[in-house]
Parts: C-alpha cells; structure tokens; sequence
C-alpha cells in the first residue's frame, strides 16, 4: 500500500490537484497488480490538457520500476484503454524502458494516425516528475508519446535521440491527434 500512496502523492505534488479514477474492467486487466490503476488529473491553470497516469503499473520487486503518463486534449477513455494495454504488455510479455516503442493497435485517438507509444522522458515536467526514490528504489515516470509508424521506423533506423530532434525540429504538436508525421 506504500508503494501506491507514494505513486499517488508524487503525482499529485508534481501535477497540483488530485486525481481521478479511470475505472476499466475490459479486457485481461486481472493479469495486472491488484493494485494497479490509471488516474487521470483534468485541466486546471496553465495546465490545459488532461493528464492520463497508471499508478502500480511497476512494482517494488521490479529490477527497473517505472510508470507512464499519456496527454490528451480531451477526456478520454481511449487514453484509459492505452494505458491498460501497454502496462499488461509490460507486465506480460516485454519490460518496456527509456526509448522503447509499442505498438498499440490501433489509433490513438479517433482516426489518429499515431498508432504507437513512445517511452520518452518527461520534457513538460522534468526530473522533478522523472524520479522519486521510495522504499530504497529509484521509480522513473516516463511519458508515453503517440507515434506513427513511420516515426518508429525512423527511431530504429536513426536511434531514440535522432527522432526526439527531429520532433523539436518539427514544433511537433504532441496534443493533435490528427497531426502528420514528423518522419
């Protein structure tokens, strides 16, 4: 219980409101920590977007604990639905780290052409977000990009930081779902 109240504190303290619950019950979500989640945090201030978080998607027997938080424009359950998938990915079938992509099946968002996630560091919130030393381990907390295919395509070509310049190069628009590939 630790483990989660320390997730949830550090969100909150970083991002400056309480979360949300996202409850979803579809799919093998009883494969995930009994304890896992995703919170969301809705728009307040210079914070315009909505801020989708899983919470105990890492545990505190993992080698390299992390967690992923996702924005969108708008309230989205397709965030939710996302942040479920990838986290059972992670807990199931391959750990995911710092510069990993995965493909998400679909869209991100309506008829997105952004089909992946890209594990990145958190650029909008900084180390304050990115690390927090809890029960004698190092938790990271990444932010999980939409991607295209092209773009992954270009990061295994190019590598992960080829693509994150060619993403500040570009005024990539992170919160645009319909927005065209920088790759």
């Amino acid at each position: 219980m630790a483990w989660r109240t320390n997730i949830v504190n550090h969100y909150r303290t970083v991002w400056g409101t309480e979360p949300e619950p996202c409850p979803f019950s579809a799919g093998p979500i009883s494969q995930l920590p009994l304890d896992f989640s995703v919170i969301k945090f809705v728009p307040h201030g210079r914070r315009r977007m909505w801020t989708y978080a899983t919470c105990c998607m890492s545990q505190p027997v993992d080698h390299r604990p992390i967690e992923l938080h996702m924005f969108s424009p708008w309230e989205s359950d397709e965030v939710v639905q996302l942040l479920v998938a990838t986290a059972h990915y992670h807990r199931t079938a391959a750990k995911l780290d710092l510069g990993h992509s995965v493909n998400f099946g679909r869209p991100w968002m309506g008829t997105s052409k952004s089909e992946y996630g890209l594990v990145s560091l958190p650029y909008l919130d900084g180390p304050f977000l990115e690390n927090l030393k809890t029960n004698s381990r190092q938790l990271k907390f990444y932010w999980l990009i939409p991607v295209t295919h092209s773009e992954v395509e270009f990061k295994k070509q190019n590598g992960f930081e080829a693509l994150e310049e060619l993403f500040d190069r570009a005024g990539f628009d992170y919160l645009n779902p319909e927005r065209s590939a920088v790759a």
